[in-house]
């Protein structure tokens, strides 16, 4: 179902992807860059990024640090002066470490906070007004199937994904009738610098091409919510449904953790 408008052409829409050193947002940037998007890259390592913009010529680069409020607000200001407008803002920045109750460590876990989620309203709070002078564009949270319900291992990770789950949902309330599109991204496992030092089982683990493809077309059809892939997604999305009891022992017996 489309609850965005679709988008027949990338063709000169400006694109900034904040967190696109690797994996995903590096991928989706490689994907967009190929289907005509104004693509501009953002993460810390500025080597990761000038090796895109040397491979992918008409892109820009902005090196960013997402826990930096001032500095997300000055590269908006910077791309408004140069395309003059943003078209899609894609918050793909994040961090991950495995992490039960008998190893927590608070500074691991603000930590995720800071990257997964503060970086997220710092984009945002810098974003929305532009998009907001436009009468339109579009803001996609990259989040995780990890935010769907608690997961052993995901102590630090999973909660600062529930809470993008949760703003995607409420922004989209907001904006849309303003003519803003607001999605999230929901991906399974994916192969990537976040998820090589997982030490179990990974089912339906996908490339970050895969992963790309699946979320340019997510995007194209309008979607809200991109999930993927379908045969782990639609799985989890059912054991949400599940009282506490019977998902407590399917995760169990699923995991056995």
């Amino acid at each position: 179902m489309s609850l965005n408008p679709r988008i027949d052409s990338w063709s000169g829409r400006v694109v900034w992807l904040v967190g696109a050193s690797t994996g995903i947002g590096r991928a989706t940037a490689e994907r967009l860059h190929a289907r005509g998007a104004r693509v501009v890259v953002s993460a810390r390592s500025e080597a990761a990024l000038d090796s895109f913009v040397a491979n992918h010529a008409g892109s820009d680069k902005l090196v960013l640090d997402a826990t930096d409020h001032d500095a997300v607000r000055d590269a908006t200001a910077r791309i408004v002066n140069t395309h003059g407008r943003i078209d899609l803002a894609v918050y793909c920045a994040g961090t991950y470490a495995a992490m039960r109750a008998d190893g927590f460590d608070l500074d691991v876990a603000k930590r995720h906070v800071d990257v997964n989620y503060v970086g997220a309203l710092n984009l945002l709070d810098a974003v929305l007004p532009q998009l907001r002078r436009q009468r339109g564009g579009h803001f996609s949270l990259v989040a995780s199937v990890a935010g769907y319900r608690g997961l052993p291992q995901a102590l630090a990770y999973g909660p600062t994904k529930a809470a993008m789950i949760n703003l995607a949902e409420i922004l989209y309330m907001d904006l849309q009738p303003q003519g803003i599109a607001v999605s999230v991204v929901n991906p399974g496992f994916v192969e990537t610098p976040l998820t090589a030092g997982n030490e179990f089982h990974m089912p339906a683990l996908m490339t970050p091409a895969d992963a790309a493809k699946e979320i340019v077309r997510g995007w194209e059809r309008g979607e809200f919510e991109i999930h993927f892939p379908k045969r782990f997604t639609m799985w989890l999305k059912g054991l949400r449904h599940l009282p506490y009891g019977l998902y407590f022992a399917a995760v169990k017996r699923s995991t056995g953790l």
